[in-house]
């Protein structure tokens, strides 16, 4: 039995470390990692995907993503995603807005660039991506598992873009919902 005890205290304290920085997600950072153009530096349009480690210990195994553009000129991007905590404040899970920095922290976890485009290609594909954000099933619903959830909505994204070629992590959970 005192083995037990150890072993839970042990698992206890591991997961307490997990994922991010800070055990309060209402503290954690959501600074600029400073890994997106800057806005002003660079006037061709722009498509980026990020990932970051998932809040408190399911970041030990999975990640929260989502997407930014920005158009030709423009001083912003938009960034997309999905946050479950919106549905029970009676919002859409689907969040879009304009930030000069979409590669802010996930409360606490580094984000990681896992697609950018920019040029051409992109400012041919930011209507398409908009398209299909608007066509989006799942904007009302979130569930962790199986889905839909974050990950659900920019593979979903990638599915009716297929230019994009995007190909989210393993770590990307839900992300199968989509298929």
């Amino acid at each position: 039995m005192k083995v037990f005890v150890i072993v839970i205290s042990l698992v206890s304290s591991l997961l307490g470390l997990a994922g991010c920085s800070s055990q309060d997600w209402r503290t954690a950072s959501r600074e600029p990692a400073g890994i997106a153009p800057d806005p002003a530096d660079h006037p061709q349009a722009i498509i980026e995907v990020y990932a970051a480690d998932a809040f408190s210990w399911r970041g030990w195994f999975a990640v929260h993503t989502w997407i930014a553009t920005k158009a030709v000129g423009e001083q912003k991007y938009t960034v997309y995603e999905v946050v479950g905590w919106r549905i029970k404040q009676g919002l859409p899970a689907l969040k879009q807005y304009q930030v000069v920095n979409p590669d802010r922290y996930w409360y606490g976890a580094r984000p990681e660039k896992i697609l950018s485009i920019s040029g051409d290609k992109a400012a041919r594909l930011i209507p398409d991506i908009e398209h299909a954000v608007a066509q989006y099933p799942w904007a009302n619903e979130y569930q962790v598992f199986p889905g839909p959830n974050s990950n659900t909505f920019p593979a979903w994204v990638g599915l009716q873009v297929p230019e994009l070629e995007l190909d989210l992590p393993f770590s990307a959970i839900g992300s199968g919902y989509a298929d």
